[in-house]
């Protein structure tokens, strides 16, 4: 389990035996290197330049075309969770770019209109089929802490919804302004 910060433990206060509750604010981990660049532009979609870039290169490298795609912007109603998601944003980073990362959580307080088009990231079950991944290890031992039973997802059966209530992942398919954003750590 990663080293989470004070005051970004808010599993005590959101969780529940039916998941995580959902407010009005949202949360998104990312990495120092790209604080600067979204205080100035936003939250974009799909954008890690630098990363974008390293992966054209090595399939020019290896004579592969690059398509590049749109990702939305991806979210939690967890601060916890964010500084999870920070921290592998942040180490991806080292990986390509060499130079040390820390991990960021930004919140987001979107008005009422953008808010409804948050939707819960039913695509995050493809971390549930991807081997050595240990985001579900990481939330069972969150929900364990907190005297909860780990969710057991089956990609197959799971409704929608559990997707943002038991896994803590929601997206918005848009760019979002600096006016929505507060750096937290």
């Amino acid at each position: 389990m990663t080293n989470v910060p004070n005051n970004l433990q808010d599993a005590k206060d959101l969780l529940t035996k039916d998941g995580f509750k959902v407010g009005s604010t949202w949360y998104h981990g990312t990495s120092s290197t790209l604080v600067a660049s979204i205080k100035e532009h936003g939250l974009k979609r799909s954008g890690d330049e630098a990363l974008k870039q390293t992966a054209k290169q090595i399939m020019s490298t290896i004579g592969n075309s690059y398509t590049e795609t749109i990702e939305p912007v991806f979210l939690t109603q967890s601060k916890q969770l964010a500084h999870y998601w920070a921290m592998q944003t942040a180490n991806k980073r080292v990986v390509h770019t060499g130079f040390e990362e820390t991990p960021v959580v930004l919140a987001i307080n979107l008005p009422e209109d953008i808010n409804k088009t948050v939707k819960p990231d039913v695509g995050a079950a493809s971390l549930l089929l991807v081997e050595g991944n240990d985001f579900l290890q990481h939330l069972g031992s969150i929900y364990k802490e907190h005297g909860f039973k780990a969710p057991v997802m089956d990609p197959s059966k799971s409704d929608r919804l559990d997707y943002l209530n038991k896994l803590g992942m929601a997206y918005i398919n848009a760019d979002i302004d600096v006016k929505y954003l507060e750096v937290l750590v």
